[in-house]
């Protein structure tokens, strides 16, 4: 009798043992390979192709992040040669716009001048964009951002809504004044005062600030302006701005809107993250609606990462 008892211990150890580990097992979601999940092979295909598009949109995210991190760490490389620190407003503006015209020689070749191109490592680099007045304003706007200041560029439409001038508008001693980079001019009163773009719609006065700039098109007038041009998006333009200026009113004027269409990374970093929420939320949504309708249970990250922890440490 006496040498049964150590077996049969042994015995209850095991199955004490094997205990929890079936227990856990029956707290885990159904496999995929569960026949109640199989009668719905459509849900599977969208699952399978969410979870992809997530892990994508945080790959492209992780490198958005660090292209905009390597742009800005550029920009205030050029911002701290360029753009005295302590100096106010108006000086640090003058500081840059006397760089575009008098600063080291840059390239001439290699990158065509087209106002598309909204890459600071190109308008900052290449002479033939800071000729055009789009790619200037662009070179000229991520300088003053880099520079600890806040500007919006500012696109002189005709009577059809196409873009005659783009220029800049930077915010001094709580005014918007206004800043032409392709021709190196913050545009003045008779009186030497900076001016805004309220104060340009009058004739008179624009005609005193543009007297003296060599080459300026009197066709470049203040009295149809926008910051952001979505009439470009044909059909649909003027709905999306009806929509956001009923739903957001003064959405355009703000300078992060400016930096979205003037800076790449910055737009792909914002873009790639509102993805990763979007699919993060669509996900959630698709998973409450497979197990509450369907019957189709997945396997959570956190479980499948308990999961993987317990083998892990069941084999150590």
């Amino acid at each position: 009798m006496t040498e049964d008892h150590p077996i049969l211990s042994n015995a209850v150890m095991n199955a004490e043992r094997e205990a929890p580990s079936a227990e856990n097992s029956a707290r885990w979601p159904k496999a995929i390979q569960d026949p109640n999940n199989q009668r719905h092979p459509l849900f599977h295909v969208l699952w399978l192709t969410v979870n992809f598009l997530l892990i994508v949109s945080v790959f492209l995210a992780a490198y958005s992040a660090g292209w905009e991190f390597s742009t800005r760490r550029y920009l205030e490389g050029f911002s701290d040669a360029i753009v005295p620190a302590t100096s106010p407003g108006d000086e640090k503006i003058e500081a840059i716009l006397h760089w575009m015209a008098h600063g080291p020689a840059r390239r001439s070749s290699g990158v065509e001048a087209s106002q598309t191109d909204r890459d600071p490592t190109d308008t900052l680099n290449y002479d033939a964009l800071l000729r055009v007045c789009g790619t200037a304003t662009n070179a000229f706007i991520n300088l003053v951002d880099t520079g600890g200041m806040q500007a919006r560029r500012l696109l002189l439409m005709d009577s059809h809504q196409m873009t005659r001038h783009v220029v800049a508008e930077v915010l001094v001693d709580g005014r918007w004044i206004v800043v032409d980079p392709s021709f190196r001019v913050v545009l003045r009163g008779a009186d030497g005062k900076t001016l805004t773009r309220e104060e340009l719609m009058d004739p008179a006065v624009f005609a005193a600030a543009t007297r003296n700039v060599k080459g300026y098109d009197s066709s470049y007038t203040y009295d149809h302006t926008v910051h952001i041009r979505l009439a470009r998006i044909r059909v649909f333009g003027a709905l999306f701005r009806r929509i956001l200026d009923r739903a957001f009113p003064g959405w355009e004027d703000t300078p992060t809107m400016t930096l979205l269409v003037e800076r790449e990374s910055f737009a792909a970093l914002v873009a790639s993250f509102l993805l990763v929420i979007f699919l993060v939320l669509f996900r959630a949504c698709l998973r409450w609606y497979g197990e509450k309708r369907l019957g189709v249970h997945s396997v959570r990250i956190r479980q499948q990462i308990r999961r993987a922890c317990h083998a892990f440490l069941d084999a150590t």
